[in-house]
């Protein structure tokens, strides 16, 4: 499937504002910054991290409101040039860096908004991170219910029949295929969010005492939420992201600068070796 899933989604106009401006600190503010931020994570029980398309540019997969994003030129009747594909596409030094700081526990959840399954590929464990918005390399059966993940990325969009058979055995016996169909678990725009993963994105945030958000806008609800309940819980708010958000105002440490080179000062801080 090619990285412009959003060819598949129905049409939609409120996708937020789109073409915003992007700030960048200085190379000294982002060192000063990363380093408080390495102090935040040392000092934290219980830090969630809240993952947007940001995070996975630099893998060559556009985002949505950048100023080269597939919203913002599709206001201008453009569509981004793509030379990636889901299932070619690696993860970037943050999804290799996120995994590290899962494995050494300084992490303990991921509320992740996009799709590419980049999180996977680096080695996080399912259990670990939330797909709100689904995941191409995950289809759900019909009738069980039991997920199963591909090793390419789905060829449908919008919770359809993927054209794959279930491969799971029925609860009955091991000889007898549960016979159910597969479905993508890409959401479209008016699709509900997956029960589980809601319950979790919000049981973990309102449990944090550390949110750090990287590469989303915080324009999507209900996700630009949940960093919010980590506030309400007396903890503290982390925003890493070019353009500005409607959360700003709320967070205990702003920067803003490309996620990958924060990520590399945090983790060189927190003695983690990202290969």
């Amino acid at each position: 499937m090619s990285c412009n899933y959003a060819d598949g989604l129905s049409p939609y106009e409120n996708k937020g504002e789109v073409g915003m401006p992007e700030f960048l600190d200085d190379a000294t503010a982002i060192e000063e910054k990363s380093k408080q931020l390495a102090r935040f994570i040392r000092n934290s029980s219980w830090t969630v991290l809240h993952t947007g398309a940001g995070i996975s540019t630099a893998s060559g997969i556009p985002d949505f409101r950048g100023p080269n994003g597939v919203w913002t030129l599709e206001k201008m009747g453009k569509k981004p040039t793509i030379n990636v594909s889901f299932d070619t596409a690696r993860p970037t030094y943050t999804h290799r860096a996120i995994y590290q700081m899962v494995k050494a526990e300084v992490v303990q959840f991921v509320v992740n908004q996009n799709i590419d399954g980049l999180h996977l590929k680096a080695g996080t464990p399912d259990g670990i991170v939330a797909d709100m918005h689904g995941n191409v390399f995950v289809e759900k059966c019909h009738k069980c219910r039991k997920q199963y993940i591909r090793e390419t990325s789905v060829p449908t969009v919008g919770l359809k029949f993927t054209g794959s058979k279930c491969p799971y055995f029925s609860g009955y016996s091991e000889k007898l295929h549960c016979r159910g169909k597969m479905k993508d678990t890409i959401l479209d725009w008016e699709d509900e969010l997956p029960e589980k993963e809601l319950n979790n994105a919000i049981a973990n945030s309102k449990k944090a005492n550390l949110s750090v958000t990287l590469g989303t806008s915080l324009q999507i609800l209900p996700c630009n939420e949940f960093p919010l309940l980590t506030k309400k819980n007396n903890g503290k708010l982390v925003i890493i992201n070019l353009q500005q958000t409607p959360l700003d105002k709320d967070a205990d440490l702003r920067i803003y600068a490309k996620v990958d080179e924060v990520m590399k000062i945090v983790c060189n801080e927190l003695n983690l070796e990202v290969s």
